[in-house]
């Protein structure tokens, strides 16, 4: 098994897909094998673009197909369990985007068809896997800045297209489940805890999704945790972990690239520039994957992470909706 070449295809032509491609070039376990389009046509240009040795005109052909070992599901949020079940009914591992799904009954229906089916899947929450985030998690977890006590993040952007499958409410769309996710993740990744009580605020557009939202997260272990995304606002990709001794802050948080640097503020009033020798950000999730399929080694990202994610931002959004603060179990 440490021998084989795990062969990927990529499930739709979407722009994140680029992400991927380049790591999966560069691995010595992984190749890219073909992409599927619900257009034949389309998908052999897609293709021909980007050297993809193999194109499908539906997603069903290349779930059918043998010599697919991985699909890495990149359609809209909304149709991510979906076909996810259908790709581990087909007996395929699957790296699928963040987020995993958008209720807690298509989680589980995912979780038990990858359980009967014998295969892995996972998250593709990339950060994850990159070498700043794993030293922050060392740092706080090694007492370098005392008791952890305050986490802020912020992920925001702006969207100019009103037709931006972001905005669509049938598809998933929303700030919170496309870039508040990450701070969501994070936060509840460093304090090592699930939140036990929420509260959200939303500011709706036109379609009824939220394009600005801002949220509180209060742990069981007494950490407090704000953090706010949007679609109204310049790009702003921010960590802050506050403690007792000291408080690192990140500038780019989510996609850190070579070299990063982070601030670590000391309680002497000194401030102290660590730099991270990175990797490419994507690189991280697909060798993941390899590890997870080749070695039998668990998914940094486990679905029961995954699940707790998605409760969290489910919890925040009836918050939002109701007024009140949402208790999680």
């Amino acid at each position: 098994m440490t021998d084989r070449i795990l062969r990927w295809g990529l499930l739709s032509t979407a722009n994140i897909n680029r992400a991927v491609i380049t790591p999966l070039r560069a691995s010595a376990r992984n190749t890219l094998d073909a992409v599927a389009s619900r257009d034949l046509a389309h998908g052999q240009a897609y293709a021909a673009a980007w050297k993809i040795p193999r194109a499908f005109g539906s997603y069903e052909a290349m779930l059918a197909d043998p010599d697919i070992d991985i699909v890495y599901v990149s359609l809209p949020n909304g149709l991510h369990a979906e076909w996810a079940i259908k790709a581990v009914q087909a007996g395929k591992h699957v790296l699928c985007e963040k987020p995993l799904a958008i209720s807690l009954e298509e989680v589980d229906a995912v979780a038990g068809a990858a359980t009967k089916a014998g295969v892995v899947v996972a998250e593709a929450f990339m950060y994850r896997h990159h070498p700043q985030t794993l030293k922050v998690k060392e740092l706080v977890d090694g007492g370098v800045i005392g008791k952890l006590q305050v986490i802020r993040g912020g992920f925001t952007f702006d969207i100019s297209r009103p037709d931006n499958v972001r905005l669509n409410p049938a598809l998933g769309g929303g700030s919170i489940w496309d870039v508040g996710c990450y701070p969501i993740s994070y936060a509840r990744t460093v304090a090592g805890a699930a939140p036990a009580e929420v509260f959200g605020w939303q500011v709706t557009g036109a379609s009824g999704v939220d394009e600005t939202f801002t949220g509180q997260m209060r742990f069981a272990n007494g950490v407090l945790a704000q953090f706010d995304s949007g679609f109204r606002a310049p790009q702003r990709m921010l960590m802050e972990f506050v403690g007792s001794e000291g408080t690192i802050s990140l500038t780019n948080a989510f996609k850190p690239g070579l070299n990063e640097q982070m601030s670590l503020l000391h309680a002497n009033g000194t401030t102290e520039i660590i730099t991270v020798p990175g990797q490419e950000l994507y690189l991280g999730e697909v060798e993941d994957m390899a590890d997870a399929v080749l070695l039998g080694k668990p998914p940094r990202i486990s679905l029961a992470d995954s699940r707790a994610n998605v409760a969290t931002i489910l919890a925040l959004l009836r918050s939002a909706a109701t007024g009140k603060p949402v208790a999680l179990e």
